[in-house]
């Protein structure tokens, strides 16, 4: 697991907002919320506890958790105390989701995940001064409660009608799937760790994202009923494209904390190819950038987008933030080489097959031709249009032109047993050695 430290100590909120609750809103980071205006008074005021909780569904934290963690960033550095809550008894079920039942991961599996997640999450906040984090897990106060004290003293709370009322709870009655009890008592779990939270650390927020608001507004609910005090949720934005579409485990498209379940280069390219219509938001959530210098980069992307600086910012910004600086040099450093702006063979082999696995690619020997592995690779339909295209000058071989229409692959292989082709300015494959 990557365990890369981030610098928190140069990260700032922008001092031109009246309070944090002005801008965490204007970033876009509160999508819906409990009442806005107590929860504006109460950031604005003494410094509170609150805390965000993290599942080890998967052995990563994902784009979606990074959004939590910056919200939980911001609000420390606004002068409140984070709790970092690791789910080590409710990633033993998982929340429902909108299709159908979790495949259970053994205890054995999940004891791991926790580690990988904690120390994940430890990395994105300070743990020092006098409102420093704290990590905890919710199995501390789980595992010794039996079922029938746990139905007694938290199920008593609950009414079977709010629950079913639950988005994700809805979704699954509805579906051919069904729900089990196991997942249908989710819900209670978690409200059962803010209420934990709230009798032993004080703690009157919790954050999540707004698909979680049915087991965010369960911990207020239970608090409230409990205790007969208020507290407050707010539930972040999913993370999307323009056209809607959503990034996650359940979608199958997850964009991984860890370098290795995305490589820094698939993660600096995920972020460089941001939408227009994406970017200004994306800066607002995943940056320490002031308002003056994101609305900067929003004329920019008005007047030149050609030039793509905001995606450039952005993904060097957001790389450097969850991967360090010297992993955003390298990959900055091969997506320059591999369009002829830098030398290819300076490359680290891991950088270099790291961004070869993200291009169409062909299998090739020293006796294989270029121009069948153009064919190979995707970048030509035919041997006809690959000697075409060398004829005409608009073939590379690791950035150096392909002047013979008969040029073997020969010794030309770089470091890790790969080569680059590039057809005309943009258009690349990889090559990688039997």
């Amino acid at each position: 697991m990557s365990a890369t430290p981030n610098s928190v100590d140069r990260q700032r909120n922008d001092p031109t907002f009246p309070d944090v609750w002005d801008e965490i809103v204007w970033r876009g980071l509160v999508h819906v919320s409990t009442d806005a205006g107590e929860l504006k008074a109460l950031l604005a005021g003494p410094p509170i506890t609150y805390y965000c909780g993290f599942d080890p569904t998967a052995p990563s934290l994902h784009l979606g958790n990074l959004v939590q963690l910056l919200l939980m960033r911001r609000l420390q550095l606004a002068g409140h105390q984070p709790l970092g809550l690791i789910g080590g008894s409710t990633g033993l079920i998982g929340d429902p989701r909108p299709t159908a039942e979790r495949t259970l991961n053994t205890k054995e599996t999940v004891v791991e995940w926790v580690g990988y997640l904690r120390a994940q999450v430890e990395r994105y906040l300070s743990f020092e001064g006098a409102n420093a984090a704290r990590m905890v897990n919710n199995l501390d106060w789980t595992q010794g409660l039996s079922a029938i004290d746990f139905l007694r003293d938290v199920g008593k709370y609950f009414r079977v009608g709010t629950m079913l009322k639950k988005d994700a709870v809805s979704a699954r009655l509805n579906s051919d799937a069904g729900i089990s009890y196991t997942e249908f008592s989710y819900q209670i779990l978690q409200g059962f760790d803010f209420l934990e939270l709230h009798r032993q650390y004080g703690c009157v927020l919790q954050t999540g994202g707004s698909d979680q608001w049915g087991n965010l507004t369960s911990g207020t609910d239970l608090i409230h009923r409990a205790e007969g005090v208020s507290v407050h949720a707010i539930g972040t934005p999913l993370i999307t494209n323009s056209d809607g579409t959503k990034f996650g485990k359940s979608e199958g498209n997850a964009i991984w904390l860890d370098d290795t379940l995305t490589s820094p280069y698939a993660f600096y390219q995920f972020w460089l190819n941001t939408d227009d219509a994406d970017v200004i938001e994306r800066l607002k959530i995943f940056t320490f950038l002031t308002r003056e210098q994101i609305e900067r980069l929003e004329e920019a992307v008005a007047s030149e987008p050609f030039r793509r600086e905001a995606q450039r910012t952005l993904a060097t910004l957001v790389t450097e933030l969850v991967h360090g600086s010297a992993a955003t040099d390298a990959v900055i450093a091969a997506s320059e080489a591999l369009f002829g702006q830098g030398d290819l063979a300076s490359l680290d082999v891991a950088t270099l097959r790291a961004a070869i696995a993200e291009l169409p690619s062909a299998t090739g020997t020293p006796a294989s031709l270029v121009a069948q592995l153009l064919v190979d690779s995707g970048l030509t339909s035919s041997l006809g249009e690959s000697r075409r295209a060398i004829e005409q000058g608009g073939v590379y071989l690791n950035n150096a032109r392909v002047d013979d229409v008969a040029a073997l692959l020969g010794s030309e292989v770089l470091a890790g047993g790969v080569a680059v082709l590039r057809r005309g300015k943009r258009t690349l494959a990889g090559v990688v050695t039997a």
